[in-house]
């Protein structure tokens, strides 16, 4: 729904959507088809000054997805103040289907933070600098969340602090094809809840995306350090902790194709999303984890349907006991079938 008023640059839209999932697992019971999500959207702006929200209720919790308030400096400069996406990596998402790739669950991919984020439009360079508080909450033990951050558990209790990120990509090509080459940092702190000691943290990543015709193809390499004493760190979202490595590299390889119109489809696209996370150094208590997911999105209207196959190996939420961790249980393949069927307005 949609309300503007009498200015031209002026509008308010108001939206959602409502999500329904239904997962086949081969390492646990399956159930039928249940109400995955509602969510209500938020948009507004006049002249330069510009506003979006959306919130989220799943099953059994609440979040907050993104909060912001947003200033138009001139047509190539912009700031946003507030909870919003960290620039970093490919944007908006290395990967294709409803459960994108390894990063997302390390806080590496759509991960919403509070903060100030300066962006620039140079030509065919954008440029992103941003600094975050910490996470959402601001409590490293709520669990009930979208985004994955540091959580705190009982044998890791670690919190996230302040962040200063870094972005750049080139953009190229010719009508035939485009091209992405960017690199991505940030540098912050982690503190412990109990002793309220600092230690750093550190990310970086080299990302491209190449469009040619029908075909995408995405790119990635990425490696976070969290320093802090131990191999592990915990992390959580949709109400559920977990550990992972807390030094590891976190490759990613992605392609895609659009078939466009397809009978009563107004899109279809069938992709591959490969990931994983290796773990630096050879310790005892880590090891390897892989995901890969081969899937389709479908459009139609306000519906949009992902179909997609999951497998892991050694991966949170594919059956494995976390992420780049080696809990002494044999090293196997697991997988699911999960289909969404969400209607956004």
């Amino acid at each position: 729904m949609a309300e503007n008023s009498t200015e031209k640059d002026s509008y308010l839209d108001v939206g959602g959507a409502i999500r329904f999932n239904y997962g086949w697992l081969d390492y646990g019971s399956t159930d039928g088809i249940d109400l995955e999500l509602l969510r209500a959207d938020l948009k507004a702006g006049t002249g330069p000054v510009s506003f979006s929200a959306q919130y989220r209720w799943y099953d059994g919790f609440d979040a907050i997805h993104h909060a912001w308030l947003g200033w138009q400096f001139t047509p190539d400069t912009a700031l946003k103040a507030g909870i919003q996406q960290v620039p970093f990596g490919l944007l908006p998402t290395a990967s294709h289907s409803f459960w994108f790739g390894s990063g997302y669950y390390l806080g590496l991919e759509d991960d919403y933070d509070p903060g100030l984020v300066l962006s620039r439009q140079h030509g065919s360079t954008q440029w992103h600098l941003g600094w975050f508080s910490g996470d959402e909450y601001g409590d490293a033990r709520r669990y009930r969340r979208y985004s994955f951050d540091i959580a705190a558990t009982d044998a890791l209790p670690y919190r996230e602090r302040d962040r200063v990120h870094a972005r750049i990509e080139h953009r190229g090509g010719d009508t035939g094809s485009q091209w992405l080459l960017g690199a991505s940092g940030l540098v912050g702190r982690l503190q412990d809840i109990h002793s309220r000691q600092h230690h750093r943290q550190y990310a970086a990543a080299v990302h491209a995306q190449w469009q040619h015709g029908p075909w995408t193809t995405q790119l990635q390499w990425a490696r976070y350090r969290h320093d802090v004493p131990g191999q592990r760190i915990a992390l959580s979202a949709f109400q559920a902790p977990f550990e992972v490595a807390a030094h590891a590299d976190v490759p990613t390889a992605n392609l895609a194709y659009d078939f466009g119109a397809v009978g009563r489809l107004e899109q279809l696209t069938c992709y591959n999303n490969l990931s994983m996370t290796r773990p630096l150094g050879s310790q005892p208590g880590l090891r390897n984890s892989w995901q890969n997911v081969t899937g389709c999105s479908l459009h139609k209207g306000p519906m949009v349907t992902y179909v997609d196959w999951i497998a892991g190996n050694n991966m949170w939420f594919a059956g494995g006991p976390g992420i780049g961790i080696d809990d002494g249980s044999p090293s196997r393949w697991h997988s699911r079938l999960n289909v969404n069927i969400g209607f956004y307005f």
